[in-house]
Order: C-alpha cells, then sequence, then structure tokens
C-alpha cells in the first residue's frame, strides 16, 4: 500500500474557479515527487487540498489515501491529529509563516505540546533535538524570527514541520527568495532526512532543474491538470509534453551555449480557471497544436516505461496503436511535422 494515494481529485473555489482537475498520484515511503508549473496551475491548491486546508466554501471531490485512510472524509478531530502525526507542510516564505512575536523554540514546541501530551521539560528537550537534527545549535531555540537569516528561519519551518514524527512531508517552494548556496543546502537537508525517516515527500516548485536534482518522480501540471509524469530526470531532460518541454527549455543549460544566449520561453499566462478555454487547456499557447486540440482534451497515456504524458502527440510504448485521437489516425505526417523536439 502506498503512503500517499490521490484519485480523481477535483478542488473548484467559490464562484467556480476549477483550480485542480482530476489529478491521480501516488507515493511511497522514502520516496520523492515534485510538482512543477507556472504560477496559478494548481500546485499550492493541491498540496492545501491533501490536508484539507482550504478555505470554507471550497468544493473538494476524489479521494486523498494516507496510510489508506480518507483524508477528505475523516472527521474533524482526525484531520486536526493527521496534520501533524500524519503529514505536515513546509510552506514557502518563512518570515509570513513563523509568528513574529514568539521565539521559535516555543513555536516548535506547541504541536509537540498539543499532539505529543509532553511536559514542558520533554517539549523543550525534543525541540533542541530537532533544531540540532536540521543543523541548528539547540541555544537558537530562545531566538526570534527576525534574529535568524533566510535559511535558519527556513530551517527552523523543516523543524516543527517534523516535531510530530509525520509520515508525509509537502514542501511548498521551501527555497524561495534564498540564495543558490542556502538553497543547496536546504535541498541537500531534506534529501537527507527523506533517506534517514523513511518519510515521503512532495515538493512544489516552478524550477524544474531543482527539482530534477532533488526527486525521484516529477509531475507537471498545468491548468490544475497533471499533463506530464514520470521519472525526474527524464521529464527535465526529454519532455513528452510541448508544456512540460517549455519549462524545462527556460532554464539554460551550464555548458550549452544555444540555450546560454537564446534562452527559450513561452508567451502568455496560464488560462483563468474560473474560464478555461475548450479542449486541451494549453492549445491556446502550444507551438505544436493541431485544429484538434481546441476540441479534443486529451487524458493522460503511456509516454514510455513509468511515463504518462497528456498529449495526442505522444508516441505510444512499443506494440500499442500509434494515436487513438481521431486527428492524429487522419493526419500522421501533420502529427510527425508538429511531434516536439527534445529541449
Amino acid at each position: 500500500m502506498s503512503l500517499l494515494d490521490v484519485r480523481n481529485l477535483a478542488v473548484t473555489y467559490p464562484g467556480g474557479a476549477a483550480a485542480v482537475r482530476g489529478v491521480d498520484l501516488r507515493l511511497d515511503a522514502g520516496r520523492k515527487l515534485g510538482l512543477a508549473g507556472e504560477s496559478g496551475c494548481g500546485k499550492s491548491t493541491l498540496a492545501l487540498a491533501l490536508l484539507r486546508l482550504l478555505p470554507s466554501g471550497t468544493r473538494v471531490t476524489g479521494e486523498v489515501l494516507l496510510d489508506g485512510e480518507d483524508v477528505l472524509t475523516m472527521k474533524w478531530g482526525r484531520v486536526r491529529a493527521v496534520r501533524w502525526a500524519g503529514a505536515s507542510v513546509v510552506f514557502q516564505g518563512a518570515m509570513h509563516s513563523l509568528n513574529a512575536v514568539h521565539r521559535v523554540g516555543d513555536q516548535i514546541a506547541e504541536p509537540i505540546l498539543l499532539h505529543k501530551k509532553a511536559t514542558s521539560a520533554g517539549a523543550k528537550k525534543k525541540t533542541g533535538e530537532l533544531l540540532e537534527q536540521v543543523g541548528l545549535p539547540a541555544a537558537r531555540a530562545d531566538a526570534y524570527p527576525h534574529e535568524l537569516s533566510g535559511g535558519q528561519r527556513q530551517r527552523v519551518m523543516i523543524a516543527m514541520a517534523l516535531a510530530c514524527d509525520p509520515r508525509l512531508i509537502i514542501a511548498d517552494e521551501p527555497t524561495t527568495a534564498l540564495d543558490v548556496m542556502v538553497q543547496a543546502q536546504i535541498l541537500r537537508l531534506i534529501e537527507q532526512l527523506v533517506a534517514d525517516q523513511d518519510l515521503g515527500l512532495i515538493m512544489i516548485s516552478h524550477d524544474l532543474a531543482v527539482l530534477a536534482d532533488t526527486c525521484d518522480r516529477l509531475a507537471v501540471m498545468y491548468a490544475g491538470r497533471v499533463v506530464e509524469e514520470g521519472p525526474a530526470a527524464q521529464v527535465y531532460e526529454d519532455a513528452r509534453h510541448p508544456y512540460a518541454g517549455a519549462l524545462s527549455a527556460a532554464f539554460p543549460r551550464i555548458g550549452d551555449p544555444a540555450s546560454r544566449f537564446a534562452p527559450q520561453g513561452l508567451a502568455g499566462d496560464p488560462p483563468d480557471p474560473a474560464a478555461l478555454p475548450s479542449g486541451c487547456t494549453f492549445h491556446p499557447r502550444c507551438p505544436v497544436a493541431l485544429e484538434s486540440c481546441a476540441e479534443q482534451d486529451p487524458v493522460l497515456r503511456a509516454a514510455g516505461p513509468e511515463r504518462r504524458a497528456a498529449c495526442v502527440l505522444v508516441d505510444p510504448p512499443e506494440g500499442e496503436p500509434e494515436a487513438t485521437d481521431e486527428q492524429a489516425i487522419q493526419e500522421p505526417e501533420a502529427l510527425e511535422e508538429a511531434r516536439p523536439s527534445t529541449p
């Protein structure tokens, strides 16, 4: 049984904005899953939905099985316990997530006191151990958030997420606004914690390069749906969906003069979740869209070993039909000409 099994998850905000649409994901203990996409593609909404942290009035359907138990049907008392002991979140922007008028040690100790029913002395001892575990002296527990650097505050957030020994960590842009040296330290720390404690990790970022270097698997989201999923390095280096390829190509490769002097991008923005285009939601921005893409919204299909992509131009595995999309069958030459190349 998987640590986390997300089945047909959909999130609709009041007013009709479909922020997440039919997402299926699985994660085993000791594994790391990256979620990538531009701002507005549904990554953070998906993360918040996993622990029922969305605003009142939001409609959430599907299943979120954490160790086989559906988070979406739990009673509120059970949800509150699961949010720390089962899964926890490392939010982006530690300075805004930490309470500025409380010492960081008190903030780490609070969930230990509430959920572990520990004594004050026991919580203080555990807090010092957690700080040392994330590379900070135990004495920093007496500091206020403004007395710590950005990297130190992020380590405090990670220590807080680990306070009640959860099995799943959701890290939402954990290295935002950190310099590259500190970013590398935080990423290595997270990797080590996952390996040492057999945790499951979901890491959210717009930076495919970071996710490819850190995670085992990578899921690329667009307009609330997963449009490509597979081994992280393969998705980054050899994207099968045009959107995933555009994201990958936007990051210059060291030692590649072509990407250095002519970095690629993608015009426009993701669509408004309340007014999604018909057919494939990416087709208005897609450089290789066919006429049928404006009418047919492709589902995820096999795109190689342990890979899936939602695009009519994807080559199916050997032995399967070349394409199931009517346009692809009728216009094989157009498909071949339009097929996206490796960025």
